[in-house]
């Protein structure tokens, strides 16, 4: 993809950077909006809402009773990776009622973030096979809740199954670094599938 040129005022010519789009999904409750706050460089976009009586019954709290809130629409984050690329994320909604919307935020997107939560693998399902029908390179995040998990990436990359290799990275996207770590992981392997 080539930089299109903008002028400054005063007439010189700088090259805008190259958007890398990069979809974060998951199942309810996983992490995803938590991921794009810790490492947007820009107060992140988020369509976050409090749950109501409305989702008793269809969003299932039993493994997360603390959360109070959810994505209704999509969250949105900035990384600038050099003065040549900038890294767009994007955060799509969990639940079942709203996945008409990830063919939309999927167009266009170099690779996914598939995050995890361990105590719920179950959940990962429907990303994994979106991604992998639609053959969008991605990285699985095992996110740590409370900085500890029972099982292992190797355990999890055996119960995912997947079709073809896709990196697996325990994380917790509280941490910006531990963020970052699952990140590259996935653009060092968008890059491998790209060179092919």
């Amino acid at each position: 993809m080539e930089s299109a040129g903008y002028s400054q005022p005063g007439g010189s010519s700088l090259a805008m950077p190259t958007a890398l789009k990069i979809l974060v999904a998951g199942g309810f409750g996983v992490g995803k909006t938590t991921m794009i706050g810790s490492v947007s460089e820009v107060p992140p976009l988020e369509t976050e809402e409090y749950m109501t009586q409305a989702s008793v019954g269809v969003d299932d709290l039993a493994q997360i009773p603390e959360k109070t809130t959810t994505t209704v629409a999509m969250d949105f984050g900035r990384i600038t990776l050099d003065a040549e690329h900038v890294l767009y994320l994007f955060g799509t909604p969990g639940q079942e009622r709203f996945w008409f919307m990830w063919d939309d935020l999927a167009a266009g997107a170099l690779g996914a973030v598939v995050l995890t939560d361990p105590r719920r693998l179950a959940d990962s399902f429907a990303s994994v096979d979106f991604f992998e029908q639609r053959r969008i390179p991605f990285a699985i995040g095992i996110n740590c809740f409370y900085g500890r998990t029972e099982v292992t990436a190797a355990e999890v990359n055996a119960a995912l199954n997947l079709r073809n290799p896709a990196p697996v990275v325990m994380c917790d996207v509280r941490q910006r670094d531990s963020s970052k770590t699952v990140l590259l992981a996935l653009l060092e392997s968008a890059k491998a599938v790209a060179i092919g």
